[in-house]
């Protein structure tokens, strides 16, 4: 049967509709979707002021797609902090330097389902179908791109410039949380959307900091000016992905030398996350017991991942690269040309030292959380790993519930723990990549909000159960008149 003509000109799905049109896209699904509906949540009382259901530490991909994640549960008393200015939140206009994502370009993460609010579809709007099709990895200063258009065209309300320096509870009551301007909010539950350094602090090695004066070094973490070395000699110790990333900036930006230093005699060519996310692992890593959590971050922990072949290929076609394999720094001495390294191969000396050594996560590390840290239970109060793999990294990672929840090690301290979430990096080991990583948030919004609303409904169940029993608005009108019907 032929199809009837249509008045209106059939779109090309290949063309670049642009951002304004793929906006009415988004606001038409959510329409669809029943989206922005009353709030269900009761307000609450304070003589100190507003008390919100919940206020998000963080205003990354994380904290973002929690807060959308929240609103779609009509959950709209809400807020996320932000200690940056804003466009700048998260890692990738700071410290970041990787020229793309790692990740595959077609992963979802914070749309929650809905195909317009997709990286894919952003790109899309912009680019044309070819475009996508044309697009290898993605670069990084479009994700952040992406960022800023998602929260716009959300309306997400976030409050930038506004770091939080103390998490304090109240005696049966909200959470008051301290700003470093000198103001306070109160909150019901706060999640802790705070990144891969959320959980605890980057990592500096002591025999470093001890024997150099801080002007001769800085952490990948860190702002670092490299266009200030050109022409400088540098060196940078680590096998992680992010320094051969900073190998390739800083030699892009006329550094003259740009020396890896790695302990292992090879790097590591095998990325146990790429397993992770074909074989269902990122989603169900919760329903697995202690011992198989354990076992398995201890495994990832030894593997580290391998740089990407793009982002090695770049710095090793400078000719200022230079790799040196098995050649942990033995020593470290400032001298009067920069700073000596001397490792199994002998000692050579270099302007400036970068240091591509990771975190260690503790919520004893985080200043903000100095009023409750001693109460949150840790993997090495809970579990008792095997030897032949026991980790002291591992262990001091906090033990969370299946909604990132933290939990007590003494029940006596549970009210000062109820609502606090850590939807961070600190969440590894117990929930596994689900919200360290890109490739999981996808599955770890969806638990975070349920354990918020499922805590926020629980709170209030005894008035609403009363206004339930009390309930006796009627929705039937009609009536029934059989004398009048035997009449006709």
């Amino acid at each position: 049967m032929t199809p009837a003509p249509c008045s209106d000109p059939v779109p090309d799905p290949a063309a670049a509709i642009g951002l304004d049109a793929l906006g009415h896209q988004v606001a038409h699904d959510l329409a669809r979707l029943d989206h922005g509906k009353p709030d269900w949540t009761r307000p609450h009382d304070h003589p100190d002021g507003h008390v919100h259901d919940v206020v998000i530490v963080g205003g990354g991909q994380s904290g973002l797609g929690a807060a959308f994640g929240l609103l779609r549960e009509r959950i709209g008393n809400i807020l996320v902090l932000d200690e940056n200015p804003a466009g700048y939140e998260g890692p990738w206009d700071t410290y970041a330097r990787m020229m793309t994502l790692r990740t595959p370009k077609e992963l979802t993460a914070i749309d929650l389902g809905i195909p317009s609010l997709t990286f894919r579809a952003y790109w899309e709007a912009r680019h044309g179908a070819a475009g996508w099709a044309a697009l290898g990895k993605i670069p990084r200063a479009d994700w952040m791109a992406y960022l800023r258009w998602y929260r716009h065209v959300l309306g997400l309300p976030v409050r930038n410039d506004a770091r939080v320096t103390l998490v304090e509870p109240l005696a049966g009551g909200p959470y008051r949380l301290h700003l470093a301007d000198g103001t306070a909010l109160l909150a019901r539950k706060v999640v802790l959307a705070t990144g891969i350094q959320g959980g605890g602090q980057w990592h500096t090695p002591p025999e470093i900091a001890a024997r150099l004066p801080r002007r001769r070094y800085a952490h990948t973490s860190e702002a670092i000016d490299y266009a200030r070395l050109a022409g400088r000699r540098i060196a940078i110790l680590g096998a992680g992905a992010s320094s051969f990333d900073n190998a390739q900036a800083a030699l892009a930006q006329g550094v003259a030398q740009a020396h890896v230093f790695v302990r292992r005699a090879a790097l590591p060519r095998v990325n146990p996350i790429r397993f992770m996310e074909a074989s269902g692992m990122i989603a169900r890593f919760a329903t697995l017991d202690d011992d198989a959590k354990y076992a398995l971050m201890a495994s990832f922990f030894a593997r580290n991942q391998p740089p990407t072949n793009d982002t090695f290929a770049r710095a090793a076609a400078y000719p200022g690269f230079r790799l040196h394999l098995g050649a942990p720094w033995l020593d470290v001495a400032e001298t009067a040309d920069g700073v000596a390294i001397t490792t199994p191969h002998g000692t050579a000396t270099y302007d400036f030292l970068v240091l591509s050594t990771g975190l260690v996560t503790d919520p004893a590390l985080r200043p903000e959380l100095r009023l409750v840290a001693d109460a949150i239970a840790r993997w090495g109060d809970r579990h008792a790993a095997d030897p032949a793999i026991t980790n002291p990294l591992i262990d001091a990672h906090p033990y969370l519930g299946p909604n990132f929840q933290l939990l007590p090690r003494d029940p006596a301290d549970a009210a000062r723990l109820e609502g606090l979430f850590a939807f961070n990096y600190s969440g590894l080991i117990s929930l596994g990549l689900s919200a360290s990583a890109l490739s999981g948030l996808k599955h770890a919004i969806p638990k975070l909000v349920a354990g918020v609303a499922d805590q926020l409904f629980l709170d209030d169940r005894a008035a609403l159960i009363a206004d339930y029993l009390a309930y006796a608005e009627p929705e039937f009108v009609g009536e029934w008149h059989p004398a009048a019907e035997a009449a006709a």
